[in-house]
């Protein structure tokens, strides 16, 4: 099993910058794919960003590309979501999710994600 943990979301206003991370435990999570997804009341699970297991590739969602930058340092089984620029219409709870699946790919659907965080709440004020 892997554990996932969210942290350092909070309440900012538009403009400002966040920085998310997500601490993987139980397993060595340094050969799949991780990802960030955020989710409102209402909606589904949507992806934001995406990276491959070295780093080597990323993928962004057009509302946060240019915006949002992942990374992952995998000697300490991290992924981090820095945040500038951020909108009202980021506000959202923010999930880290890892593809059990060793292919290197970045899938943007939520279904191909294995494992899950609690998520953190993230929201822009106007």
């Amino acid at each position: 099993q892997v554990q996932l943990v969210e942290s350092g979301g909070g309440l900012v206003q538009a403009g400002d910058s966040l920085r998310l991370s997500c601490a993987a435990s139980g397993r060595p999570v340094n050969t799949y794919t991780m990802g960030w997804f955020r989710q409102t009341p209402g909606k589904s699970r949507e992806f934001v960003a995406g990276i491959t297991w070295n780093g080597g590739r990323t993928n962004y969602a057009d509302a946060v590309k240019g915006r949002f930058t992942i990374s992952r340092d995998n000697s300490k089984s991290m992924v981090y979501l820095q945040m500038d620029s951020l909108k009202p219409e980021d506000t959202a709870v923010y999930y880290c999710a890892l593809r059990w699946r060793k292919d290197d790919t970045i899938p943007i659907m939520a279904n191909e994600y294995e494992y899950w965080g609690q998520g953190t709440q993230v929201t822009v004020s106007s």
